[in-house]
C-alpha cells in the first residue's frame, strides 16, 4: 500500500521493505522519527529497535497526543501487509476524528500476534498532507 501524501524520493523505499519482507516473512511499515511536539499528526510505534533501520513493532497507536505517545517513530504512507487485513477493514469502526484509520486494523493485528517490522528508510521523504507540505514538495520536485 502506497499513500499518496508521503513521497519518498532519492532512493526506493519499496525496493528494501519488499526485501525485509522477504528476509522475516514479515508485514513492514515505513518509519521515520518526528518531532515529539507534532507525534498527534501520525500513527504512533511502541518498538524495540533491533538494528540501526528497523524495529519490531508491539504497538501503534493513530495520532496520539504528546504525553500518551509511546515514541516518536511514526507511520509513512508505506505498508507490506497480509491479505487479512481487508476483512479486519471491513468491520473496522471509525476512530481518530470520526475516520477509518488502516493503522487501527493494523493494531488489532499486531494484537493478535501478526508480526510487523517498522523500517526507518533511506530516501528524502516529503510531507504532502498540507497545503504547505504539498506546496514545499512540488518546489523540491521541481528542482529534481
Amino acid at each position: 500500500v502506497l499513500l499518496p501524501d508521503d513521497l519518498i524520493i532519492k532512493n526506493n523505499c519499496t525496493r528494501s521493505m519488499i526485501k525485509l519482507h522477504k528476509r522475516f516473512n514479515s508485514s513492514i511499515i515505513a518509519s521515520k522519527k518526528v518531532k515529539r511536539q507534532e507525534v498527534s499528526r501520525w500513527g504512533i510505534f511502541k518498538l524495540k529497535k533491533f538494528n540501526k533501520n528497523n524495529f519490531l513493532i508491539h504497538d501503534v497507536i493513530e495520532k496520539p497526543n504528546i504525553r500518551s505517545a509511546p515514541s516518536n517513530f511514526a507511520v509513512i504512507g508505506r505498508y507490506i501487509l497480509p491479505t487479512k487485513i481487508f476483512k479486519i477493514l471491513k468491520e473496522q469502526k471509525p476512530g481518530k476524528n470520526g475516520e477509518i484509520h488502516i493503522t487501527d486494523s493494523i493494531r488489532t493485528l499486531i494484537h493478535q500476534r501478526n508480526k510487523f517490522i517498522g523500517h526507518v528508510f533511506a530516501g528524502k521523504y516529503l510531507d504532502c498532507g498540507t497545503m504547505k507540505g504539498y506546496i514545499n514538495s512540488f518546489t523540491k520536485i521541481s528542482k529534481l
